[in-house]
């Protein structure tokens, strides 16, 4: 008979990712990426559970030394009741002391941003996936479309001259 774990994490499922913010890659310079728990109601865990969550137009930003996610929509419980959650709430995250004040230092000096990468399950717990970021402008834009269309044509003459 096989022994099971009750923590999930611990079977070595792997992390399982609910929403992606595809055009923050985009619109910004992904510098370093940090994992930070978020606190959430039951609702909102259920409606995240069948996918119904949204990260595009998020960002983070820190005050008195916590950091909120703003502009997350996770869609309310279709079976909920009256406790049902809005659903464009402010929602905190979870992150150490130190690597908030290492957040705080790089945005109010620096200039740049924090948004929201991924949104996946590690285990039992939702994690949010942020990363700081810096703003691009039309040509860096521009310059990495031409490097993603260069890459493409090299893999297809690398296939068409092994074919």
């Amino acid at each position: 008979m096989a022994n099971k774990t009750k923590n999930s994490a611990k079977a070595g499922h792997p992390n399982r990712t609910v929403a992606a913010n595809r055009r923050a890659f985009h619109e910004y310079s992904v510098l370093e990426s940090f994992e930070a728990g978020i606190i959430l109601t039951g609702t909102e865990i259920k409606s995240i559970r069948q996918g119904k969550v949204s990260i595009a137009d998020s960002f983070a930003r820190i005050e008195n030394e916590e950091v909120f996610l703003y502009g997350s929509q996770i869609t309310p419980y279709e079976k909920g009741n009256i406790h049902n959650h809005a659903q464009d709430r402010v929602r905190k995250l979870l992150m150490n002391k130190r690597e908030i004040q290492r957040l705080l230092g790089k945005t109010k000096e620096q200039g740049l941003t924090l948004i929201p990468l991924n949104l996946y399950f590690k285990g039992p717990w939702i994690k949010v996936e942020l990363g700081l970021c810096k703003g691009k402008k039309l040509h860096d834009k521009r310059d990495s479309i031409k490097a993603r269309e260069g890459k493409r044509e090299i893999e297809r003459a690398m296939k068409k001259s092994n074919a």
